[in-house]
């Protein structure tokens, strides 16, 4: 049966066993490569301090060994969208889990910091495929008002590769035959097994438009300013300071890169970020609220692992089990968050209760210490958990209810290119803030290494807690709507009267002479 038929059979059956199984076969290769490329990046959060340290790296390169992987996701994540708007979302996400394997082995294979760092870009460009090419099949199969049910699984899935990625790579690290290196070599036989799920179970129409463009200017300006902005932020006041001509250079340059990159979009036959869809209140405050979300989730894996090893104590195996509040709140939240979505199609309090979780849980780590309470740490950890897993999920499903099936791709992308790039400015800024106060504490104050480390970390969450607030911001803007119950906005309208009172999109959504889709409001 074709994932095309599974579907219909859902919209029409919801609520039949049957049914959700034939479409949980469909995704069973999509859950597996969304698993491993979350796996990827939890899996090295706990064993990042010894492989540092077996590869006699620096602290900016424990950053950048996150970092890089964040950026490339980020970069090429709006080109995989606009490519599955193009091609077959089927083979094209096989091709993102090929890239993937590629940049898993030769991360494994790494005999110095620099060739992990750039081993584990190219794992990037796989996983900003993965990633985002799942989203986008699943909003081209299932319509958003069941999406919420299937986005239980998506955020299950997510979950216990989150939970599990500190607990496994703590255990590969820590266990003598294996080392560091198969933080990495694991990823691989998951990932030949999503191919042959892909192969065996995924059927997807395959929309093909002619004379199309992609905008790979656009998306090398885009990358470069990015990229130029971070190693600023990641070398400014060490190698040279704040007022110098580098800085200059490098924050001069990475404006003009992205006023250039501003220019293009508006120029470009088929844009990588499109503006049209940008300038819709809906996508700019899921956009917001993305942001918020991303730096909370990436910057708290990261760091929370590296303040339980250096500051506590604790071996890698124990650090990664210290996250279990936190990750337990996202799995339990997201699990429950799909299925009252479901219920009852309104997406506007799960976002607002999740972003204030979410900002008091910062709040409260933004307080510890060398000496903090486990427990409170624990409770804090929780409601970050949850906010995660409130939000991080619903703010694409926001802008998949508001655009029609043919720009699914391209919105689903957009808005998971921004949450991507606040993980990665995140991780760079915090972890250049981390590094300078640690030195400053060190030195000056001299402070033992576990010291300087719980107050930094404390100082850098503060910050993340001030970020996520923007996140309560955007929720409350949103404007309340009910989930479709058809997959394309033009459907609803054709078929359900006062569709636009039930959250789909006006008439005038409909595709325009110049195939760029929709120009009234979301």
């Amino acid at each position: 049966m074709s994932t095309a038929a599974v579907n219909k059979s859902t919209t029409r059956e919801t609520g039949q066993p049957q049914a959700q199984r034939q479409v949980l076969v469909a995704l069973s290769g999509l859950l597996i490569a969304l698993f491993v490329s979350t796996l990827s990046s939890t899996v090295v959060s706990s064993a990042l301090p010894k492989m540092v340290q077996a590869l006699d790296g620096s602290q900016t390169q424990y950053t950048w060994i996150v970092t890089a992987t964040l950026l490339t996701t980020t970069a090429t994540t709006p080109i995989w969208g606009k490519l599955s708007d193009l091609f077959s979302k089927k083979t094209l996400v096989q091709c993102a889990i090929v890239v993937f394997i590629l940049g898993s082995v030769g991360a494994g294979l790494s005999q110095s910091a620099g060739q992990l760092i750039a081993a584990r870009a190219v794992q990037g460009i796989g996983v900003g495929g993965a990633q985002a090419l799942v989203q986008i099949a699943i909003a081209a199969m299932i319509p958003p008002r069941e999406r919420g049910r299937y986005s239980g699984y998506l955020s299950s899935v997510t979950a216990v590769s989150t939970i599990g990625g500190p607990l496994l790579g703590g255990f590969i690290v820590d266990t003598a035959w294996l080392g560091w290196r198969w933080c990495f070599f694991i990823s691989v036989p998951v990932a030949v097994a999503s191919l042959v799920l892909l192969q065996r179970t995924l059927r997807l129409p395959v929309i093909r438009r002619e004379n199309v463009k992609i905008d790979y200017l656009g998306a090398t300006l885009i990358t470069a300013s990015v990229s130029t902005l971070l190693i600023w932020i990641s070398f400014v006041d060490g190698p040279f300071a704040w007022m110098s001509w580098q800085t200059g250079a490098m924050v001069g340059g990475a404006v003009v890169l992205l006023a250039a990159a501003l220019w293009v979009e508006t120029r470009a036959a088929e844009p990588i970020v499109p503006l049209h869809i940008i300038k819709q209140r809906t996508t700019v405050l899921a956009i917001l609220g993305s942001l918020a979300a991303g730096t909370a989730m990436f910057s708290a894996s990261v760091f929370l692992s590296q303040y339980f090893q250096v500051s506590r104590g604790y071996n890698a195996m124990h650090a990664g089990m210290m996250t279990i509040p936190m990750m337990g709140g996202l799995l339990v939240s997201s699990i429950l968050t799909g299925r009252l979505l479901s219920k009852t199609g309104k997406l506007k309090p799960f976002v607002v209760v999740g972003s204030l979780l979410l900002t008091i849980g910062f709040a409260g780590l933004g307080t510890m210490d060398h000496g903090t309470s486990l427990v409170f740490i624990g409770v804090a950890m929780l409601f970050v958990g949850t906010g995660v897993g409130m939000t991080i999920q619903n703010f694409i499903l926001a802008v998949q209810n508001s655009v029609p099936l043919k720009d699914i791709g391209t919105a689903s992308s957009t808005v998971s290119f921004f949450r991507s790039l606040g993980g990665t400015c995140g991780v760079a800024v915090f972890g250049a803030v981390l590094a300078r106060q640690v030195a400053e504490r060190t030195t000056q104050n001299h402070e033992s290494a576990s010291v300087a480390y719980g107050a930094a970390t404390g100082n850098i969450f503060l910050i993340a807690a001030a970020i996520a607030a923007l996140g309560i911001a955007a929720a409350l803007l949103l404007k309340p709507v009910v989930l479709r119950t058809s997959i394309d906005t033009t459907e609803e309208t054709a078929t359900v009267p006062g569709a636009e009172e039930a959250g789909s999109a006006p008439r005038d959504a409909e595709p325009g002479p110049d195939g760029r889709g929709a120009r009234g409001p979301a």
